[in-house]
């Protein structure tokens, strides 16, 4: 396989990882907490989160992949694919706070509402970090998921264009680098984040550095596959 093509899948790889690492940042997940009301957020991981969102991004690229060549097509209809599907998401869990547990959707991280400039204070119950999904949260979650999206999109194409391999084998390997890169996402954020506006947003680049390098680790080791034989045209 020519240089120049490594190089490619190598780029792509990499760019990929961090970019679902960043989309796991802007992603509002507030996990047990907000399970139980007392925190802004989906009651769920971030790991679980991203996954989720970017394997239906992974759908929807492949399906335009069958008919587009295009890399900024077929990323790009990852990251729409991603968006909608965590859209969704927050606006059941929206449905689901409000009219289920009563919960008023109010950030616990900001006064103000940075998206709608509505105040949040007043309505947080006290000894509680915030409840549902503002404006700020969603905007936030939505971003994050069209970038993830795109991220994981980006691989897939990268594997299946250039790397040759079958859809099923290239899936399985962006998905892998895909949840590597959130999970150390998660090990940043610990716990619960809001997005961009929240405070732990502004340890980002330090968990990016990390991403990077290992989004840059598992480019090499595919690289390295397609150089020695060990993945080929999709079959180990």
């Amino acid at each position: 396989m020519e240089p120049t093509i490594l190089l490619i899948v190598l780029v792509c790889v990499i760019l990929g990882g961090v970019l679902a690492s960043l989309g796991v940042h802007l992603l509002p997940v507030g996990g047990a907490p907000a399970a139980m009301g007392t925190a802004t957020g989906i009651a769920t991981g971030a790991i679980m989160l991203m996954f989720g969102s970017a394997l239906t991004g992974l759908f929807t690229a492949a399906t335009v992949a069958m008919f587009s060549n295009s890399i900024v097509l077929v990323a790009l209809s990852g990251a729409v694919g991603a968006m909608l599907m965590v859209s969704i998401i927050f606006l059941f869990a929206n449905v689901t706070y409000i009219f289920g547990a009563g919960c008023v959707p109010v950030s616990g991280r900001v006064a103000v509402d940075p998206i709608t400039k509505e105040l949040q204070t007043p309505y947080k119950t006290p000894q509680t970090d915030g409840h549902g999904l503002p404006s700020v949260c969603l905007i936030s979650g939505i971003i994050g998921g069209f970038i993830g999206g795109f991220g994981g999109a980006l691989i897939y194409f990268a594997l299946i264009n250039y790397a040759k391999l079958e859809y099923a084998m290239a899936g399985v390997l962006a998905m892998g680098i895909i949840l590597a890169n959130a999970i150390i996402a998660a090990y940043n954020i610990r716990g619960t984040i809001e997005g961009f506006h929240d405070p732990k947003f502004r340890t980002t680049p330090k968990a990016l550095l990390v991403c990077f390098v290992a989004s840059l680790l598992c480019g090499i080791a595919i690289v390295l596959a397609l150089t020695t034989g060990v993945i080929t045209g999709g079959a180990v």
